[in-house]
């Protein structure tokens, strides 16, 4: 439970002390089953319980200076309501606000008089001492607010789901006997099966073989957890991949025996089901990020399946990501953990290595029986068909090969282009420059046909012509004489290809194929039936095929390769496996190619099917060149002298991390809009503090300290700090 903690002796004038509210008539409106005051005595008449009547409550003020429990009388009309759990309204700085009753006390370290819990807003426990306490954990770690990691793990009240006849506890099947052979292909992975049927606290990186039905294996995984009492929580990066495990758990557990936790259900929906959980009603668990914080007692598994995806990282404050809150959460409750995809990030490497965890994968006999055969080939004008409609579509031969065989066959073949929208962007012709706005500098690309300014787009390698004009992407102007600032050249070609254009110029390659698209503005689709289609799908919408792709081509690898960011190496392979492991079998003819020169790490890791190699020689990498998660990084950003003074604050804390390094602070553009553009523009910095792995804590207090200071000053400039970002480019 958190320290007790009282307000400050000397509190800011505009919080003052959280004094005894005014005597006054009691709120209307109060929930059923809660007890009210008698109607003829004011607050100044209260009488304290008679036993415990201190209570310790977090208030829902996101102040970095107020980050710590205070102290409040319970009055006897609350006694019995006032209980661990509860949401209260207290006085805080003259205002009613929102709060958590963490715990009951006979007395306070606060010697002045303390003000009243005004109210319990429903009797209804919300906040067990496991969730709180790890809520705190990673408010800690990430040098943010329990106040906001709290607004993360507990949904909004909805008093008439709470006034719903209580969903009933699933018995579940009278005998759980979850089927083990399809883990029977990992060496290590029913030694795993034997842990959670013990209550054993094992961890494991799962490494998931080619074509694997990931579902199924998480599903057997928390069906014997189930079967030895425990409860099991599953979290995967979106609604498509939730349904999925749903309805693969439910087939072992029965419907009644999981529940779905994610935002895209209506807020009352979602309260029901997660009152359910808290409620004891179900013992597995299946979600999105939120759902990482479910109120599960007694956790056997914790899982989370491709944890590399940045659905996972929380776009809120203080940021944390998936799967360090369920090692922190595994690590406190004593539950096994499953991190699992068919790529392995440098992160769960580090679990690894360190030996925290086990790997968990097929030898490398199977993994070459299971995967498709996996070309590579460079994008050059000799690799391309002669076909001129191959030609059109940018596909080199052994590509077009690979499709039409595969469409010859029946089956459906997965195009993966990296961008959305039709030509998105442009470069020069002769020297691959980015080809940018003479006004702006930014950056220059082709519409959609129809969006407005007639452009047509090139057909093949250069663009710019007649059938229409390149438009700036962030001014809007048109550029109908553009001239490369490098070579001079008049000459543009399409930097990358979007996905509309991609099906556009597909379908004219194969004539009579359906085409069909999946994200990049189309709708996202869940699966495509068999037979002979293209399907033109963006990272991360890749559609299921029943009975799998026949083929898939991965195009323009070097564009997704050349971004400017820490993990795009990490975040391509991941990308490129999740398309491959949807391909058949190479002794059923299965082929993927590659786009991209096949002497890259990156490329080869791909062609090995080596994700645990390429994730050492990651993990390896960032260690010399010193970047996470071989050390521990905070981006401070905000105004230029705000930067300074968190940054200064740090570096000059008492027990400040030792080995603190800084970088930078260097300038960044306001997202999504050019440098120097628009009124409200402004100049922001960004300074990146960097420490070793074990004085990660000690980084994370400092900046929660220096926050507290500017907080308690009431500094007007926000500053913006993030714990290992995920993107730092």
């Amino acid at each position: 439970m958190s320290t007790t903690s009282t307000p400050p002796a000397s509190p800011p004038a505009a919080l003052g002390r959280c004094p005894l509210p005014r005597a006054g008539p009691g709120r209307s409106g109060r929930p059923r089953g809660v007890s009210t005051p008698p109607a003829s005595r004011t607050r100044g008449e209260w009488q304290p319980a008679a036993t415990l009547p201190v209570a310790r409550v977090a208030v829902d003020v996101g102040l970095a200076h107020l980050d710590r429990p205070f102290d409040y009388r319970v009055p006897a009309h609350l006694d019995a309501d006032a209980v661990p759990g509860t949401r209260v309204r207290v006085r805080f700085a003259g205002r009613l606000v929102d709060g958590y009753l963490l715990a009951r006390a006979e007395e306070s370290a606060h010697t002045g008089r303390l003000a009243w819990v005004d109210k319990v807003v429903s009797a209804e426990p919300v906040l067990t001492g496991e969730v709180e306490q790890l809520c705190r954990a990673v408010a800690d770690r990430y040098a943010g607010v329990l106040a906001d990691v709290l607004r993360l793990a507990v949904p909004p009240r909805h008093a008439r789901v709470e006034a719903e006849k209580p969903r009933e506890r699933d018995p579940g099947p009278d005998e759980i006997v979850p089927d083990r052979s399809g883990w029977a292909g990992y060496p290590r992975g029913e030694a795993f099966l034997d842990a959670l049927a013990g209550g054993r606290a094992a961890h494991a990186v799962w490494q998931a073989l080619p074509g694997e039905d990931w579902a199924a294996r998480l599903a057997e995984a928390a069906a014997q957890t189930a079967a030895a009492g425990r409860g099991a929580l599953l979290v995967v990066p979106d609604q498509r991949d939730v349904e999925r495990l749903q309805a693969a758990c439910a087939l072992l557990l029965g419907a009644d025996g999981v529940v779905a936790l994610s935002a895209d259900l209506g807020p009352a929906e979602r309260y029901r089901r997660w009152l359910a959980v808290r409620r004891g009603a179900v013992r597995v668990v299946v979600g999105t990020r939120s759902a990482a914080f479910a109120p599960l007692s007694d956790l056997g598994l914790l899982a989370v399946w491709d944890d590399g995806d940045d659905s996972h990282t929380e776009p809120r404050a203080p940021y944390p990501h998936v799967r360090d809150v369920l090692v922190l959460r595994a690590h406190r409750a004593g539950a096994a953990l499953l991190v699992g995809g068919f790529a392995r990030t440098a992160e769960s490497q580090v679990l690894v290595g360190s030996g925290w965890a086990s790997a968990i994968a097929a030898d490398r006999a199977v993994v070459r029986e299971r995967a498709p055969r996996v070309t590579a080939i460079g994008e050059t004008d000799t690799q391309l068909a002669r076909d001129p409609t191959a030609r059109a579509a940018r596909v080199p031969a052994v590509a077009f090969e690979a499709a039409r065989a595969a469409l010859a066959a029946g089956r459906p073949v997965l195009v993966q282009v990296p961008r959305a929208g039709y030509l998105p962007w442009l470069s020069c012709a002769s020297c691959r420059e980015t080809a940018r706005c003479r006004h702006c500098a930014g950056p220059l690309g082709f519409p959609r046909p129809g969006a407005g300014n007639g452009a047509a787009g090139p057909a093949g390698e250069s663009a710019g012509g007649p059938a229409g004009l390149p438009h700036c992407r962030w001014c809007g102007r048109a550029e109908p004489a553009f001239r490369c600032a490098g070579c001079g050249s008049r000459r543009l070609r399409a930097g990358v290809v979007g996905a509309g254009r991609t099906s556009e110029e597909l379908g004219r390659a194969f004539p009579g194929v359906t085409v069909r698209s999946s994200g990049g503005g189309a709708p996202v689709l869940s699966t495509v039936a068999d037979g002979p289609s293209l399907v033109v799908a963006t990272p991360g919408a890749e559609p299921a095929a029943e009975s799998g792709y026949g083929a898939a081509l991965l195009l323009d690898g070097w564009a997704m390769l050349s971004r400017p960011d820490l993990k795009v190496a990490e975040e391509t392979l991941r990308r490129w496996f999740a398309a491959a492991a949807a391909v058949v079998p190479h002794s059923e003819g299965g082929r993927v190619v590659v786009v991209a020169d096949s002497s890259l790490p990156t490329v080869q890791a791909l062609v090995r099917w080596d994700p645990a190699g390429h994730a050492e020689a990651e993990l390896a990498t960032r260690a010399e060149v010193g970047f996470p998660p071989a050390v521990r990084m905070a981006a401070v950003e905000g105004p230029p002298a705000a930067v300074a003074e968190v940054v200064d604050a740090v570096l000059a804390a008492e027990g400040a991390p030792s080995g603190v390094e800084l970088l930078g602070p260097v300038e960044i553009d306001p997202p999504e809009r050019p440098s120097g553009h628009g009124p409200d523009d402004e100049v922001r910095e960004r300074a990146l503090l960097r420490v070793p792995r074990a004085s990660g804590r000690e980084l994370a207090g400092a900046l929660a300290a220096a926050q507290a200071g500017r907080s308690a000053r009431k500094a007007a400039e926000a500053v913006r700090v993030r714990l290992d970002p995920s993107e730092i480019g």
